[in-house]
């Protein structure tokens, strides 16, 4: 925020202002640091500041823990992103600090060490503030709460920032932080960067550390990252990932620092498997999109869908067998106080609806695991696949309520998050990036699918598209 004023529920928020952040990067920042033009003292305190003045318009911390924060500031760091802050999602452990889940339905007690991704990320130097706020255990596409207020997007604070990740998300494209840790099972990375004006890279499947839940999925949909403001920050992380954990099974991907010269063939894909069609707006910015891209040199032509209506059943089950398996196995998987009767509607409704279909079981496991093959398929014939990030604009706050009942939220989810799970039932990597503007002035993203193992060619991508037509800035927002 710029001034003492009190924002209209409608406005955007930003904590951007003249400190020892700036309106810098996390690459920025860290150059700062490293230079001694800031102490990382310095940078951590500006940052406590701007969480303190917009957080109680955003609520996007689930956790703050200032003081531990400014305890690491004063200890040497190392790594690319030395001494930057952040925050962490609260779906994994921090030694200390407890992991909620984005639930009331327990009480978690403090984690007793860093989980396996927790200690991958904190590699590269990074001072958490805290931990960001989820939607029940992430099952939801927008950050919103039986009995609590949801997170608010920052373009608008009358809008949802997206979910799962949509604490982190908020909090960068306010300007509180720079980079956050983001996990994406469904397009939890992608969405809430799609609505919050952020790149959202969602890895290939074991091309970070998983962590303990992750490893016991019969099918692995989840892949751990960040949400970021530039490519660069996205591409530094990644490239500091592999240094400290190198996947043998995927290719490098290496840092990648700038536009490549290559020509890609690029299939555009504008409806999805769904029933719902893509909304105007959205449909208009995929052309764009697809139009910049042949103006840029690249082969651009329609796709076809890889998959058919029966993946969406099969990943709804999917869905519904998670809810289920945490219903059932809380006391065990969260503590002995969970209390299934005190989950959200979303969860209920999903846990119950897995119940109808348990039979399905095999079938449906067997199909989605066969999703890696179907989808490489695509890319004999494209390097990469163009499509919507979501099927409409980002809806306003109360739009995909858990409040309401199931089947009507349940409607609403399908419509909306139409286009990510493939990339996490296929195990490839995907990106959204910020590039077009609704006509509320929240952004609009563009979407990219690419090989098992390529995220070399989306980082490359994303670079040249950064560079042809630069994302708007929050701080220019009205």
């Amino acid at each position: 925020m710029t001034d003492n004023s009190t924002p209209r529920k409608d406005s955007a928020v930003h904590a951007f202002r003249d400190d020892a952040l700036g309106d810098l990067d996390a690459t920025g920042i860290a150059e700062r640091i490293a230079s001694k033009e800031v102490s990382v003292r310095e940078v951590t305190e500006a940052a406590i500041a701007r969480a303190e003045s917009v957080e109680p318009l955003l609520c996007g911390l689930a956790f703050p823990d200032f003081d531990r924060a400014l305890t690491e500031s004063g200890r040497p760091h190392e790594g690319v992103f030395a001494g930057v802050p952040t925050v962490i999602k609260d779906n994994v452990d921090v030694a200390g600090q407890p992991t909620q889940h984005g639930s009331s339905a327990f009480t978690a007690t403090p984690a007793r060490a860093d989980s396996d991704f927790v200690a991958q990320y904190l590699s590269t130097g990074i001072v958490s503030l805290g931990k960001s706020r989820l939607p029940e255990f992430g099952f939801s596409a927008s950050t919103e709460f039986m009995d609590a207020e949801p997170v608010h997007n920052p373009w608008n604070l009358a809008y949802s920032p997206g979910a799962s990740s949509g604490g982190s998300a908020a909090l960068v494209a306010s300007g509180v932080i720079p980079i956050a840790h983001a996990n994406d099972g469904g397009g939890s990375i992608r969405i809430p960067a799609a609505a919050c004006g952020l790149v959202g890279l969602k890895p290939s499947r074991g091309r970070t550390v998983p962590d303990a839940m992750d490893k016991t999925l019969p099918v692995r949909i989840i892949s751990q990252g960040v949400v970021t403001r530039s490519v660069r920050d996205t591409a530094r992380w990644m490239a500091a990932a592999e240094r400290y954990y190198r996947n043998p099974t995927l290719p490098p991907i290496r840092l990648v620092e700038g536009p490549s010269t290559t020509r890609l063939r690029i299939g555009v894909v504008v409806d999805s498997v769904t029933t719902s069609p893509t909304d105007d707006e959205t449909r208009k910015s995929v052309h764009a999109t697809a139009d910049l891209l042949a103006e840029l040199g690249h082969h651009v032509e329609e796709a076809p869908m890889p998959v058919n209506q029966s993946f969406v059943d099969d990943f709804c089950t999917y869905w519904g067998f998670l809810a289920f398996v945490i219903s059932n196995n809380g006391k065990r998987m969260l503590g002995p106080d969970f209390d299934r009767a005190a989950t959200d509607n979303l969860t209920r409704g999903l846990a119950a609806m897995y119940r109808k279909k348990m039979a399905r079981t095999p079938q449906m496991l067997y199909r989605l695991r066969r999703t890696y093959r179907e989808y490489a398929r695509v890319f004999q014939t494209y390097d990469v696949v163009l499509s919507p990030a979501l099927a409409h604009t980002t809806p306003e706050l109360g739009y995909l309520s858990p409040k309401q009942g199931f089947e009507e939220l349940f409607d609403k989810l399908i419509a909306y998050t139409a286009f990510t799970p493939l990339n996490n039932a296929s195990g490839s990597p995907a990106i959204s990036l910020p590039l077009h503007e609704t006509s509320q002035g929240l952004p609009l993203a563009s979407h990219f699918s690419a090989n098992h193992g390529d995220e070399r060619t989306l980082l490359e991508l994303a670079f040249e598209l950064e560079q042809a037509t630069p994302w708007r800035r929050i701080q220019d927002a009205r």
